[in-house]
């Protein structure tokens, strides 16, 4: 037997430049075609965005190839979806030399991003987020991918945006239900990294309902300054990355085990009053941060109950293939205190007891 090493180059160093201001959108498409004037661009967007003023704003006069995701939303983030839009670009010459657009919320953003991964072997993607959660999280840090029959993200991969405009003023187009669901990553990034930062949320929470452009602004710079310093030092989730997941392994489970009824920041908050009860039950403290963030979201109007139709074992059972999940258990990340997650023998996600999590789902489900 005759064996040969293959080294593999370090792959180069690489960055991006995240833009964030208002009323800013119109400029965006002559900004995209200057950083990329040899390609030819592929808008990716949904049925919502294509019916409000945003995809107007960015386009203007002109007419780009595009494919519009209907219907809108979770149901359409599969592997199907992706395949009509390959298939379509196919039909239509794109080479290696594409840039692909992603104009909408977190499911235009992953499947656009999934597209350019795995398109041709890679090609561009600039991410324009314009909702609440997209912004504050998706948008920012590469994580791409599209759900299975069983859980979320089964397909995916590693795609960092080339650049991201933030525009804040397209967060108008939202209904309130989705902009005070998106906003549960603000909260969520505030309790992981910056306690001023969720003392900010608080005091300032009636300015940010009515939509006024500095706080959003704020929040959205402070936001894309804790996910970058995250990334920057683990861009591929070897740990401490699983930080951004504080909330997402109940809270995912939540999501799918509803069909994705729920928003996806309905799920989240879920999830972060479970990893509360989960800390409080290991002795971490968090009574009144509890009660803070109860507070917070019934504000927000964002409803915490869980259905009879949604059951522990199903719970339990999707919390089984979480992508933390060491052995079929998940590996859950726990507040220290506010604004700083506990880190403990080299790792930022700890196995947790099944009976102390059996016995937090109970007290979610019977709230």
């Amino acid at each position: 037997m005759q064996k040969i090493k293959v080294k593999i180059p370090a792959s180069p160093a690489a960055s991006y430049t995240i833009a964030i201001g208002s009323n800013f959108l119109h400029t965006v498409l002559a900004q995209i075609k200057k950083l990329f004037p040899e390609k030819q661009l592929f808008l990716i967007t949904d049925g919502n965005v294509a019916k409000t003023k945003n995809l107007k704003a960015l386009l203007g006069k002109e007419n780009i190839p595009k494919f519009v995701i209907t219907p809108a939303g979770e149901k359409s983030k599969n592997i199907k979806t992706v395949i009509k839009i390959i298939e379509t670009m196919e039909k239509q010459a794109f080479g290696r030399d594409t840039a692909v657009i992603a104009l909408g919320g977190g499911t235009v953003g992953d499947m656009a991003g999934f597209v350019a991964a795995i398109y041709k072997r890679g090609v561009d993607v600039v991410q324009i987020p314009t909702t609440t959660v997209a912004q504050a999280d998706s948008a920012i840090g590469g994580k791409t991918g599209v759900d299975s029959l069983i859980s979320k993200n089964a397909f995916g991969s590693f795609k960092n945006p080339s650049a991201v405009f933030i525009d804040v003023s397209t967060l108008k187009t939202l209904n309130e239900k989705q902009f005070n669901a998106g906003l549960v990553e603000s909260i969520k990034h505030a309790l992981i990294a910056d306690e001023k930062y969720f003392d900010f949320l608080k005091k300032n929470l009636n300015d940010i309902l009515a939509r006024k452009s500095k706080p959003l602004e704020y929040i959205a710079m402070k936001n894309c300054k804790i996910k970058a310093s995250v990334i920057e030092e683990d861009p591929f989730e070897k740990n401490k990355r699983r930080s951004l997941n504080y909330g997402h392994t109940i809270g995912h489970a939540v999501e799918s085990a509803s069909n994705y009824k729920f928003l996806h920041g309905q799920s989240v908050a879920i999830g972060i009053i479970a990893a509360n009860i989960i800390e409080q039950k290991l002795g971490l403290g968090g009574k009144e941060r509890l009660e803070e963030l109860k507070d917070i979201f019934e504000k927000l109007k964002i409803n915490l109950e869980i259905p009879k139709s949604i059951t522990k074992k199903q719970i339990l059972d999707i919390i089984s293939r979480d992508k933390k999940a060491v052995q079929k258990w998940p590996r859950f990340v726990l507040l220290e205190k506010t604004g700083k997650v506990l880190y403990r023998d080299g790792q930022y996600a700890h196995k947790v007891e099944r009976n102390i999590v059996e016995e937090t789902i109970d007290i979610l489900i019977n709230q």
